[in-house]
């Protein structure tokens, strides 16, 4: 069946997505300097506000959740006191929590950012990246099967910090297929070459490269239809979607090619867009669209997103009205 906007955006409520991967909890510190520190030369920062946010796969959580899909979790995160902070600001936002485990081995990731006036003074990353064990492997693995049966697509959303390691996915993936869900990968350089078999594989100019190993000319389209074939054939994928910046988006996906431009904007902050992304074209590929059509709407709201400051989810409404025109 051949949906139009109207029906397409209709159908997002429908959806179940289960996200794995790595969520963070962003802080902000907001000040002002009025002195220099006598204990060494560095500015007193003296504290106005200050504000929690979800980051790494938290965001796309809310994407998703912005679409009007079920947004679902499947992560680990620590029993630390910013691992209540992170699940306090999942469950305020009305994410499901089903798939988040706890563990007292492992440190949740917490990024600090203090902003003194518009400007960022420092940044404090918390955080391990070394893999999960085996135990909350097994975990994670357990309850993703628990969940997946229930779900339209999956959305591995990985920030290179642990959650995901090459034993996980290769289970996850294995069951995903055997139950006909559809896989969609928002890949980073320590697995990138593990996520064999899976639906549609969705990385930028930058990962293809040092993912691959490989440099080529992007502006060649032999080259880079070379090179996204050769990316296909080593993972096994159904598809691949490549976001290129300025230059658009490629996809080769359902035996079709197309390479489509960016949208020309005012681009305010690029943070956060790939996020918005890979949320909108795993709506996309549940609903089963054609290929361009998964393109076209997932660069068009990476456009929009980029016209904010900060990291936000997409407007669902404006991004229904822009796809409109679109068409």
């Amino acid at each position: 069946m051949v949906m139009d906007i109207n029906q397409v955006f209709e159908a997002f409520n429908s959806l179940r997505v289960l996200v794995i991967g790595d969520v963070m909890l962003d802080s902000y510190v907001w000040g002002k300097v009025e002195r220099i520190s006598p204990e060494a030369p560095v500015p007193v920062v003296n504290v106005q506000k200050r504000e929690y946010r979800l980051g790494g796969a938290g965001n796309v959580l809310l994407n998703v959740q912005a679409l009007g899909a079920e947004a679902i979790v499947c992560t680990v995160i620590g029993t630390d006191s910013p691992g209540d902070l992170l699940k306090n600001s999942l469950s305020t936002k009305g994410l499901n929590c089903e798939g988040l485990i706890r563990s007292e081995n492992r440190i949740t990731t917490i990024k600090e950012r203090i902003i003194a006036g518009s400007q960022q003074v420092v940044r404090i990353d918390t955080e391990t990246d070394k893999p999960i064990n085996k135990t909350e492997s097994q975990l994670l693995v357990s309850k993703a099967k628990e969940l997946i049966p229930s779900c339209n697509v999956i959305i591995f959303e990985d920030y290179d910090k642990g959650v995901l390691t090459a034993e996980s996915i290769a289970e996850i993936t294995d069951f995903a297929n055997e139950h006909d869900v559809p896989t969609v990968v928002d890949p980073k350089k320590r697995n990138f070459l593990a996520y064999n078999n899976t639906t549609l594989f969705k990385p930028n100019l930058k990962e293809l490269r040092e993912g691959l190993k490989i440099e080529f000319n992007v502006d060649d389209p032999d080259e880079l239809k070379a090179t996204v074939q050769h990316l296909k054939e080593t993972l096994n994928v159904k598809g691949a979607l490549i976001t290129l910046s300025e230059r658009g988006v490629f996809i080769d996906f359902q035996d079709e090619i197309h390479k489509l431009p960016a949208h020309i904007r005012q681009i305010a902050d690029v943070s956060g867009a790939g996020d918005t992304v890979i949320s909108i074209a795993a709506c996309c590929v549940a609903l089963g669209l054609p290929s361009k059509s998964i393109a076209a709407i997932s660069n068009l709201g990476g456009g929009l997103v980029c016209e904010l400051v900060g990291v936000v989810p997409i407007n669902k409404e404006l991004l229904k009205t822009e796809a409109k025109k679109l068409v």
